[in-house]
């Protein structure tokens, strides 16, 4: 698919980079970007930095940093963030947008056999096995992050705070995020060292040979702040978003289910801080056990299969809305496939909108802020919240898996003991994600089949 050959002269940049040149990337991207933000970003830098030399490694870490600044998808955002400036606001555009439709088409496929097929012994079977590979990787992402947020015993009191909150007292996840941020705003004017975020991402600087975009190439005029441009954007973002809920509702109604779709998922989008696994708490509030368009048991799924899908993780919303579209039979007991579609459709829109409106009208403003603590601060309390979050959510998973009729039921072992080794795996011997879901999906489809015979 792509034909590009990397420059061997290492003494000057590599000639510059046409717009269909990198759309063919943006493209290879979309298909090869597994393993979750880390695996993607990690792609990006070996594809981008290293291979091609589109982008200095300094470069590429001050997107980053920006993008780890914003609520949302942050591989995405870089995608979006690279694209738009090399190649303007449409090239911003097609880098983000590619980077989600391969997966997008493939999240609704797979959410349509899963409708069909879900109770076809090797099928049930697989999802069997992948259930408690999922519980082990939501508690290894908590002890991810939690590694890199909770420097100090008051990120250890936020983070345990925010656990109790979600826990014991139910409290809506908007709630939590509100709170931390509060508590990071007041808390830096009392005890600025406490929330400095530090440490950054941890790279070095190494000898690539010069970029396309170097460490000294000026900034491009398109990626100068300006403040028509900010408002022209803003505006024309607003506007998509007005226009497309003023359709919703002009054709279903403020109660349709697309409408709550597309309500829903626009909040959802802006509180995704700290990656996917952040907002899947909120997502299941809203969507199980308010909406209903799934139940906690089809979350799980949902998330087993966004894991082994290209994309961003956050992708699992096209699952989530595509069972709300069947559900619902929007479209009629005879369309229910076009139902599912057009809902993931809508939630998609709804949740990457914002991503591209941060990029595209906030690069050049949030980039001249980067580091000034008074911004960062509410961010690294919010950070530390989630991990208290993402543990709630990891034991709200383990008690569906170990569990599966209640407490009142029996307790499964075998999901109990694939749990285990899974976590094992990830922990102990840093086996990808890829590998671990194959290997559980097997176990569990022998362990199935086996049962039946």
């Amino acid at each position: 698919m792509d034909t590009v050959t990397p420059s061997t002269d290492l003494s000057s940049p590599p000639p510059p980079v046409s717009f269909a040149e990198a759309f063919r990337f943006w493209l290879k991207l979309g298909f090869i970007s597994f393993g979750g933000p880390a695996g993607q970003i990690a792609i990006m830098h070996t594809e981008l930095v290293e291979r091609r030399r589109w982008i200095s490694e300094k470069r590429f870490l001050h997107a980053l940093n920006y993008c780890m600044l914003l609520p949302g998808p942050e591989a995405q955002q870089l995608a979006t963030y690279i694209g738009w400036l090399m190649h303007r606001t449409w090239g911003g555009i097609v880098a983000g947008a590619l980077f989600v439709l391969p997966s997008f088409f493939i999240l609704v496929a797979l959410s349509w056999i899963y409708l069909r097929f879900g109770d076809v012994p090797v099928v049930s079977g697989i999802f069997y096995g992948i259930k408690p590979a999922v519980t082990a990787l939501v508690l290894h992402a908590a002890h991810r992050i939690g590694s890199r947020a909770l420097k100090n015993r008051w990120m250890w009191g936020i983070a345990a705070a925010a656990f109790i909150a979600i826990f014991a007292f139910d409290t809506p996840f908007p709630l939590i995020v509100i709170a931390a941020a509060l508590i990071g705003h007041f808390g830096a004017r009392i005890a600025p060292g406490v929330f400095s975020a530090g440490g950054g991402h941890g790279a070095t600087a190494r000898g690539y040979g010069p970029a396309l975009i170097d460490d000294d190439t000026p900034t491009p005029t398109h990626a100068l702040f300006s403040r028509s441009h900010l408002l022209k954007v803003l505006g024309i973002g607003i506007a998509l978003w007005l226009l497309a809920m003023a359709a919703l509702v002009t054709m279903y109604g403020v109660q349709g289910t697309f409408t709550q779709l597309g309500w829903f998922f626009s909040k959802a989008a802006l509180l995704t801080f700290g990656g996917a696994y952040a907002v899947l708490p909120y997502v299941y509030q809203g969507a199980v056990e308010h909406h209903h368009w799934l139940t906690g048991a089809q979350m799980i799924d949902g998330l087993a299969l966004g894991e082994t899908t290209p994309g961003p993780l956050i992708m699992v919303v096209a699952f989530v809305g595509f069972l709300g579209g069947w559900g619902a039979q929007v479209f009629g007991p005879n369309a229910l496939f076009m139902a599912g579609t057009a809902a993931a459709a809508v939630v998609t829109f709804f949740t990457f909108l914002p991503s591209f409106i941060f990029i595209l009208a906030g690069g050049p403003l949030i980039e001249s802020t980067h580091g000034k603590l008074k911004f960062t601060a509410p961010l690294t309390a919010i950070t530390a919240a989630v991990v208290g979050v993402i543990l709630n959510l990891a034991m709200f998973f383990a008690y569906h898996v170990f569990w599966p009729q209640g407490f009142a039921g029996r307790f499964d072992g075998v999901s109990a003991l694939i749990t285990g080794a899974a976590a094992i795996a990830l922990f102990r011997f840093k086996v990808g994600v890829m590998p671990l879901l194959g290997a559980c999906a097997l176990i569990g489809l022998v362990t199935t089949l086996s049962l039946r015979t």
